[in-house]
């Protein structure tokens, strides 16, 4: 069963202390041996079916939407180099079910109406969905969203909230790593919280939301409610 495990950092880096606890993560769901692999390659760890997001959106600019999505599905093409090359009526094919895959996910996350757009022209909080429509294009088991959440308005985060539950409801494991509370509380099955790298709760969202520590630490002086 798909699951929504959130990190929280209260405070400190998460560069070399927040790697830790998602190796541990990672780990508790049946990904250990991955992320310890010693050739932890982005294509083995896509392979194994493991996608992420960037806190800083990365997207490739100058390619319209569809043709972003499709750099997600590389990995699924079956062609071999000589159809590649010269262009076989396999390829062809290959090709046109490619981009229709491709225009479901846009359709998934709500941009198949600006699907033959540039990636930077879209506003802020499509193209944090288009890079989720990328990640999913890889077909994971589990997808690690890096702060999504970041820099959007209330109506944004809202939508994104949205996009989340179905991204779970399609059986895909979502590890979530965010500072912003309303979304944190409002889509965890289960909450990690980190303090100056290293761990001081876990829980699921009333659990963390009821805990001393927590409160002290993050939530502030009062219980949210």
């Amino acid at each position: 069963m798909a699951t929504l495990v959130t990190t929280m950092r209260a405070a400190g880096f998460w560069s070399t202390w927040g790697i830790a606890v998602l190796a541990f993560i990672l780990g508790r769901l049946g990904y250990g041996a991955i992320w310890h692999s010693q050739r932890r390659t982005p294509d083995l760890v896509s392979r194994a079916g493991i996608a992420r997001t960037f806190q800083n959106i990365r997207l490739f600019a100058e390619m319209n939407l569809v043709e972003n999505v499709l750099v997600g599905m590389d990995q699924h093409c079956t062609c071999g180099y000589w159809a590649c090359l010269l262009r076989t009526p396999r390829f062809w094919r290959e090709q046109s079910a490619m981009r229709i895959r491709a225009f479901e996910f846009l359709k998934f996350v709500e941009l198949a109406d600006a699907a033959g757009s540039l990636a930077n022209s879209l506003p802020y909080g499509h193209q944090r969905r288009l890079e989720i429509a990328r990640a999913l294009a890889t077909e994971p088991k589990l997808i690690l969203l890096d702060e999504p959440a970041a820099g959007m308005n209330p109506a944004e985060s809202a939508d994104l909230m949205r996009l989340i539950r179905r991204i779970r409801d399609r059986g895909v494991t979502v590890v979530l790593i965010e500072h912003d509370m309303k979304v944190v509380m409002g889509i965890s099955d289960r909450i990690v919280v980190l303090q100056h790298g290293k761990k001081i709760a876990e829980g699921t969202p009333e659990e963390i939301r009821t805990n001393p520590v927590c409160i002290a630490a993050y939530l502030g002086t009062e219980v949210v409610h």
